[in-house]
């Protein structure tokens, strides 16, 4: 019997955590060290059960042969049955079954970021296992790489001011990174902008990134697609790709972006990448200018399979400017976009019905010691001159510049990454937070805090969230009482 990994299913070793993913079945799975040596004894190339047991066997000590073979076959076939990996009697039996991400039987999910997989076969959520794995040995595994700050439209809500919006990578630091990051084990690389498709460059950079075997993921306005682009995107089974679709009324949409005629290219390029089985992931930002506009955005995304989301929170620019957050939500406004996502989550609505959903709500309290963010944990970010910082938006935090430093070394050493994952929730408004009784309902972001604060201080409390957490809770909690009224009736 032959075995081989996926297409699009790639594999890491953590310092022995063994770490698979799929973007076909949207899935992951961590392993323990033992099974980390299963793991990563597989590969893009074909082997026999056989052959495999040879790999592993070297790992192991006082172990029979016939016992490695009969426990890599059990670990093999817990994969098989997730869809990780495939197995059969010829490459052509294989070539068959590595059909990859398909729009044909891909069920959506819709309006939530949490996207865990039908089958759990971990202790805990991946996430939670990665930062806890990584809590004291931070380990860089996605890292994101401005290509170019020009961008072909104005978004309105734009966290870059675009007056920044001016440089392009190049191609000796571009290159450079690609290495640095693959001798640093890192899984996945995203190519943004700016308007990525914009640097002259941008194909060749694309089929670069999947040379190196990375999990590669886009975020375009998708305005300059082109065929030559999709085919590359195809041949180098991209991983994801993510745009922004702020409304179905095309004036709506133009609006926020400030370009005429933006949502017909984006809307027929995203219906383009449905048609070459491209995964694609719509984000649909709420803002002043589409608040009444979102549903029909999740709802047209619903239709055609696309995995989509909105979201009302909106930042300052990274400068400290605010004009952009005239265009934010009011909190009342952010309140009807809350009432109306809980009236179309069911599995939400049951939790909150629960007997004990008060008393969790109201004993949930951020604990003082616990880590304010998981910035500086596994995720970086670079612009096109160089400057790394710790996330999308928090430009201003500059950690190091690739230009005369390594990344290793700007990971390893800054002072101010050291700074960022020592901060712990005590440390955040002096430790009001940790007393809040709206925890359960909020979500502390350095960078929204640092972006609108006048002096850059990512400690001061963003008075505007805070009342959007009130906001939220009041709202769950009136849906609470008036339905258990109703089904006592």
């Amino acid at each position: 019997m032959l075995y081989r990994q996926k297409k699009d299913t790639y594999i890491r070793n953590y310092d022995g955590a063994g770490y698979i993913t799929s973007t076909g079945i949207f899935n992951d799975r961590m392993v323990n060290e033992s099974g980390t040596v299963f793991l990563c004894a597989l590969s893009r190339k074909t082997q026999t059960l056989d052959e495999l047991t040879d790999t592993i066997i070297k790992s192991f000590v006082d172990v029979d042969r016939e016992t490695v073979k009969k426990d890599a076959e059990e670990f093999y076939e817990a994969l098989i049955e997730d869809g990780f990996i495939i197995k059969g009697e010829t490459e052509e039996e294989l070539n068959a079954k590595d059909i990859g991400f398909t729009y044909n039987t891909v069920l959506p999910k819709t309006e939530r970021e949490d996207f865990t997989p039908t089958i759990q076969r971990a202790d805990t959520d991946t996430q939670e296992f990665l930062e806890r794995h990584f809590k004291d040995k931070p380990h860089l595994t996605n890292f994101q790489i401005e290509l170019t700050s020009r961008c072909n439209e104005r978004c309105v809500h734009c966290y870059i001011p675009h007056d920044l919006k001016l440089y392009d990578i190049t191609e000796e630091l571009y290159y450079s990174t690609l290495e640095q990051l693959s001798k640093m084990g890192v899984l996945s690389v995203t190519l943004s902008g700016g308007e990525c498709m914009c640097h002259p460059k941008f194909k060749e950079f694309l089929r670069a990134a999947k040379n190196y075997d990375f999990y590669v993921n886009i975020l375009s306005n998708l305005t300059l697609l082109d065929d030559e682009i999709i085919q590359i995107m195809k041949e180098g089974n991209v991983s994801s790709v993510q745009t922004s679709l702020y409304s179905m009324i095309p004036e709506h949409h133009d609006a926020i972006t400030t370009v005429k005629g933006s949502f017909y290219k984006t809307r027929d390029n995203i219906l383009k990448l449905i048609e070459n089985d491209l995964p694609l992931h719509v984000s649909c930002p709420t803002m002043k200018g589409n608040k009444d506009d979102y549903k029909d955005v999740m709802d047209w995304c619903h239709e055609h399979k696309i995995r989509s989301q909105t979201d009302y929170i909106m930042m300052a620019e990274f400068n400290h400017e605010t004009s952009n957050l005239a265009n934010r939500l009011s909190v009342e406004e952010c309140g009807k976009v809350i009432s109306d996502i809980m009236a179309d989550d069911v599995e939400y609505q049951k939790a909150i019905l629960a007997p004990d959903f008060v008393e969790n709500c109201n004993s949930v309290q951020f604990n003082p010691e616990r880590r304010l963010c998981g910035v500086g944990i596994s995720s970086c970010c670079m612009v096109a001159n160089g400057n790394i910082y710790p996330c999308a938006g928090w430009q201003e935090m500059v950690l190091g510049n690739l230009n005369t430093d390594t990344l290793q070394n700007i990971w390893d050493n800054s002072e101010k990454i050291k700074w960022l994952r020592s901060l712990k929730f005590k440390d955040l408004g002096n430790g009001e937070c940790c007393k809040c009784n709206k925890a359960a309902f909020c979500a502390p972001c350095m960078v929204r805090n640092a972006n609108e604060s006048p002096t850059g201080n990512p400690l001061e409390i963003n008075r505007h969230f805070c009342a959007v957490a009130a906001k939220n809770k009041q709202i769950v909690l009136d849906w609470r009482e008036e339905n258990l009224k109703s089904l006592e009736k």
